[in-house]
């Protein structure tokens, strides 16, 4: 396969798993934090893999490489999270300093209030794996095509 081929092969890998997350948000899975920062790093490679199917560059493939490396690298840190290997951040798993300063007032308001989703929870799973971890699976299989891609011939 050429560069050019798998470089949109990638792309289209990460155009795939975003999408994914996206019909799952509106069959009613809302993201929380960690879900939302592993959809920026697809974003870009999707975005490289424009710029690939007309600069097909060894370069571009290995700017597609580190993002599909660094959405895997959050889909694992967050399915750990979810299992309680390790903590995630305060601001979304219910951890640290809780309601303290918090007046009754204040809990009681609905002002801009919305679901609070929490990163701890697995609200959905295949084969025992959250979809933070089969992200961290699949984008790594991107990380290699896109390692392919900047080997390949132009």
């Amino acid at each position: 396969m050429t560069r050019r081929t798998l470089i949109l092969l990638a792309a289209a890998g990460s155009f795939a798993l975003l999408g994914g997350a996206f019909l799952f948000q509106l069959a009613g899975y809302p993201p929380c934090k960690m879900c939302i920062w592993q959809r920026w790093p697809h974003g870009a490679a999707i975005a490289l893999g424009l710029i690939g199917a007309a600069y097909p560059a060894a370069v571009v493939a290995w700017l597609g490489a580190a993002a599909a490396a660094v959405t895997s690298g959050l889909g694992f840190f967050h399915a750990g999270v979810e299992q309680g290997w390790w903590e995630g951040p305060t601001s979304c798993t219910g951890t640290g300093p809780g309601v303290t300063g918090l007046s009754g007032a204040d809990l009681l308001s609905t002002e801009g209030a919305g679901a609070i989703i929490m990163c701890d929870e697995i609200v959905w799973s295949l084969f025992g794996l959250s979809m933070a971890a089969w992200n961290g699976i699949l984008s790594a299989v991107l990380v290699g095509i896109w390692i392919a891609a900047a080997r390949a011939r132009a």
